[in-house]
């Protein structure tokens, strides 16, 4: 049943982003794992159109905000606003108030708005004039930025990137996948003509169900040791946190339900190393050497997963 609905998610998403089942899966699986993403790539190769997808596949509300030098933390929480008619003053919510969220080109920001989304990334809710408001559930954050252009940008500070559970890059299409584009010959033009696949009420289900599958105490520990091989590897300077290993164990947990396991096995934990840890680890070499995600994938080659 939970895979007959994972499935039909994917083929939906699949329908408007041509060749990237994987990345699908992956953005899948955060979301059902109840955390957010961040997506690292260049313009044009079908962010947005994932994120949109996510929130029209789940029947959930969406709202996109683009991320410029001069946008508040205001524009993104929301602000009083006097009200004539009652002689006081009201919260108008801002766009983040939304069971998908898109923060497009999100390092195009200062630090003071991009810090902003803290609370609504650990919390789930926003504080404004010392009162607290509640953001819809589900709620996802779906962060992009372009790794490439560097000029005008504020890369995003350790303590934020440590809140998205994975990410992602989109990468450029096969050549077949990208002509099918060009002709339109999947039959649907944009994540609009998506149907639901399921309702938010069933995802918050999914979330509570997939954060009950077994995990082994020798799976437990083999993550673990991924997770402590990065904190003592020489080549790199900063490992990855508790939370880290937290959102590995939360999202092999979803992996396994994607599935339609009740169980973990170790390839749910291999096939998410890279996209949970990488981005939360920095590299003591700089440009040109080992990347953090060859970093991981070396400790996964020197760890024997448990039999």
């Amino acid at each position: 049943m939970v895979r007959n609905r994972i499935e039909t998610i994917v083929r939906s998403i699949s329908a408007v982003i041509r060749g990237k089942d994987d990345v699908i899966i992956k953005a899948v699986v955060c979301l059902t794992g109840g955390g957010h993403l961040l997506i690292e790539d260049v313009p044009g190769v079908g962010k947005t159109t994932l994120a949109h997808a996510l929130a029209r596949v789940i029947n959930g509300s969406f709202q996109r905000i683009q991320f410029t030098s001069d946008l508040l933390p205001s524009d993104i929480l929301g602000t009083q606003v006097y009200d004539r008619r009652t002689d006081a003053f009201e919260f108008r919510k801002g766009p983040i108030f939304a069971n998908i969220v898109l923060a497009d080109e999100i390092n195009r920001n200062n630090p003071k708005t991009q810090s902003a989304l803290l609370e609504a990334m650990n919390e789930r809710r926003v504080s404004q004039e010392g009162v607290t408001h509640h953001l819809p559930l589900p709620f996802m954050l779906i962060a992009t930025q372009n790794p490439v252009e560097f000029h005008g940008t504020f890369p995003l500070p350790e303590s934020q990137l440590d809140r998205f559970m994975m990410s992602l890059s989109m990468g450029y299409p096969a050549m077949e996948d990208e002509k099918t584009v060009l002709f339109n010959l999947s039959g649907v033009e944009s994540a609009e003509g998506i149907a639901p696949a399921v309702t938010t009420e069933d995802l918050v289900t999914m979330r509570k169900q997939a954060a009950e599958v077994r995990a082994d105490v020798s799976l437990v520990e083999y993550l673990l040791a991924i997770v402590r091989a990065t904190r003592e590897s020489p080549a790199i300077r900063l490992g990855a946190s508790t939370r880290g290993a937290m959102f590995m164990l939360a999202a092999a947990r979803a992996m396994a339900y994607c599935d339609g396991r009740d169980y973990l096995v170790p390839d749910d934990i291999k096939s998410l190393a890279v996209p949970v840890l990488a981005h939360r680890i920095i590299m003591r070499s700089g440009g040109g050497g080992p990347t953090a995600a060859d970093a991981v994938g070396d400790i996964l080659r020197r760890i024997p997963p448990p039999v």
